[in-house]
């Protein structure tokens, strides 16, 4: 989602107190004008209550048609509604459909927002009634009176704050516009106009250029408006300058002002170091990127990206361990600000709000960047090395013990995101056998891929990127991307950065077409790296069971091909009894059990299956598959070379530049 800018004086996120009750009108969206030139910003540590002064930027062009007019207030925001009003004008002869979207950008499944929408009134210029017509569960078709315009009203219902839905009670509201506003088919290109009704303390923090009046904000077309969250209520606001474009932090949060202050901080690290990454920051839309936050109890943890800021929600605060988890998710989405944004897969440009939207090439657009997100807080010093080794850890046991990966491709793996991406569904899936997350192997590959051209190519993972953003990302169009590329591009590029297409081409058959693991143990010892086996017993089935209030031992998802339950055909809801002639009543009988034994033992279980049926047959305990990245210097009897430890450091060390 992209940010607009006020024309005049503040910027949204730094904005004072908001105007209160009346509503401004509001424009709809449109394709997107030409970019202005980004103004410069000047530096500012700011207490959460200073504005940020920008210049104004040139104004958008104006495509044919009136602007669409959004007014948007909470009268009743105590139980979680908005009151809604589009006004579409100017309208020709003939019937209106006004959609709520079905999809979102940045998800990959249907969410189907017309489900919290209700008390839906039509009336035309004059406030008199129009007939509403109910094709589909997604939308209403009017048709406009004389004047030509419908002015179309509607109830919303959110109260889940994350970075899809609506959340709204009498602290704030964090929107998500796809689950917020309404749309019109065949004025897509047309400008939007927002106007909030607020209390006179809140704020607004948003990508959307300010209009006119305050809290009114513009958008040029409906894409620019459907990706640009917004977040209302007593904000925290922190500004700063990297090189001539502005980063803020609009938080609400309740805790002191020096957490919010040590966490801009924290950001301020993150941003550097990606932008060394890929060797500068995106021209942001009006020179602006924010970090829009919600870090409240009743949030969800998520993030989203956008153009030129992030949704970020958590019920976490921003202090210790916790903390650092909400950066993660903040270095996570700020990445995206080139890798999916700008530098975008061709299957997602337009994004297509009726539909679910497929990709083949997620394993990058989500795979890489969680690889970046966690490599840029390592190189900031912002994690320590060990729980980055955690990181690499996960990524290489997934990819190893993972069923799914043996059958699918990071292509099909991306492909399923509508079934995965936050889906919901009655029937359970399948997932532990047939599925792993775009985000981890994908991360998985960034891993070896970076390591193997570190070790073999003398380049890095990190030239990869720049000559994809240089080719993909940094040429931007309309607020959209010039060029957006596909898997085979991806290929190409490759390649040239390798000076090896034999190469490139062998690591995408392998590992991208194809389902081939990657040789994880070979590049990271290059970098004095070693996967050492965890030796755990039992703790694979410790996993699958759970233990109920009536102290009952059930198999709590389906068992995974391979483990010692699938052999002996015990799966989701059966009840283990006995074990080793032993009652199982808690986990701690079960641990006990387990501590008696050596890996690969057999032992009886006796099982009483969905069916009510009871059987007794034989158990492997098998040790826990996993392994621990680890430095080979703590390992005994191994050192670490020269060389090692110099691919290692290079691999590691600060890349921002002052």
């Amino acid at each position: 989602m992209k940010l607009f800018l006020r024309a005049t004086l503040l910027w949204a996120l730094t904005l004072g107190a908001t105007q209160a009750q009346v509503p401004a009108k509001v424009k709809t969206p449109v394709r997107a004008p030409a970019k202005a030139k980004p103004p410069t910003k000047t530096a500012t540590k700011a207490p959460a209550k200073a504005a940020a002064k920008i210049p104004a930027p040139v104004p958008a062009k104006v495509v044919v048609g009136p602007a669409v007019r959004y007014a948007v207030s909470f009268p009743n925001a105590i139980h979680h509604e908005a009151r809604i009003t589009a006004t579409f004008a100017g309208l020709p002869k003939g019937v209106l459909q006004v959609r709520m979207a079905r999809s979102s950008p940045g998800r990959y499944a249907l969410h189907e927002f017309a489900k919290n929408v209700y008390f839906v009134v039509a009336t035309d210029g004059a406030n008199r009634p129009l007939d509403l017509n109910r094709p589909d569960p997604y939308g209403w078709d009017v048709t406009p009176g004389a004047d030509g315009t419908v002015n179309f009203s509607y109830t919303l219902y959110g109260d889940r704050t994350d970075g899809t839905y609506a959340g709204i009670d009498q602290q704030y509201a964090h929107l998500n516009i796809p689950a917020t506003l309404c749309y019109a088919t065949g004025l897509e290109n047309r400008p939007a106009e927002v106007a909030f009704a607020l209390p006179a303390a809140w704020k607004v923090a948003t990508q959307l250029r300010p209009g006119s009046e305050k809290n009114t904000f513009t958008a040029p077309n409906l894409q620019y408006l459907m990706d640009s969250p917004v977040s209302v209520g007593d904000l925290q606001v922190r500004t700063w300058t990297e090189g001539d474009q502005t980063i803020a932090l609009a938080a609400v949060y309740q805790g002191p002002a020096a957490e919010v202050d040590a966490f801009a901080q924290k950001l301020k690290k993150v941003v550097k170091e990606q932008k060394a990454i890929f060797g500068e920051l995106p021209a942001f839309d009006y020179g602006r990127y924010t970090f829009i936050a919600n870090y409240l109890p009743q949030a969800s943890s998520d993030g989203m990206e956008h153009r030129n800021s992030t949704s970020l929600t958590s019920p976490r605060p921003l202090t210790e361990a916790a903390g650092t988890r909400n950066l993660g998710t903040a270095s996570h989405e700020f990445f995206h600000a080139w890798n999916v944004e700008r530098l975008r897969p061709r299957d997602l440009e337009p994004f297509d709000f009726q539909r679910a939207n497929m990709s083949d090439a997620l394993w990058l657009a989500e795979g890489f960047t969680q690889y970046y997100g966690r490599l840029a807080l390592r190189r900031a010093g912002l994690i320590s090395e060990q729980e980055f080794w955690d990181d690499l850890s996960r990524w290489v046991n997934l990819r190893q013990n993972s069923p799914g990966a043996r059958y699918a491709s990071p292509i099909d793996m991306s492909r399923q995101a509508a079934f995965i991406d936050a889906a919901t569904s009655i029937a359970p899936l399948n997932s532990v056998n047939n599925y792993l997350s775009y985000y981890d192997q994908g991360a998985g590959i960034a891993l070896a891929l970076d390591l193997e051209l570190r070790q073999n190519h003398r380049t890095t993972l990190d030239a990869y990127m720049q000559a994809l953003w240089q080719q993909f990302g940094s040429k931007q169009q309309g607020n959209a991307p010039a060029a957006p590329y596909t898997v085979p591009d991806l290929q190409r590029v490759l390649g040239e950065v390798s000076q090896d297409t034999v190469f490139a081409n062998g690591f995408f058959r392998r590992h991208v077409y194809g389902r081939e693991q990657p040789r994880f143990s070979e590049g990271m010892l290059a970098a004095g790296l070693t996967a050492v086996p965890s030796r755990t017993l039992g703790t694979a089935l410790l996993r699958q069971v759970e233990f109920d209030g009536e102290g009952r031992c059930f198999v709590a998802d389906n068992t995974q091909v391979g483990s010692g339950l699938y052999k002996a055909d015990i799966d989701r809801g059966d009840q283990l009894l006995m074990l080793d002639g032993k009652p199982l009543k808690s986990a701690s009988d079960l641990e006990g059990i387990l501590r008696k034994h050596s890996p690969s033992d057999v032992v009886f279980v006796k099982v009483k299956m969905r069916n009510g049926a009871e059987k007794t047959t034989q158990l492997i305990l098998s040790e826990d598959p996993n392994m621990q990245v680890k430095p080979v210097e703590n390992i005994e009897k191994m050192n670490v070379s020269a060389s090692q430890k110099e691919l290692r450091e290079a691999w590691l060390a600060s890349k921002a530049v002052d």
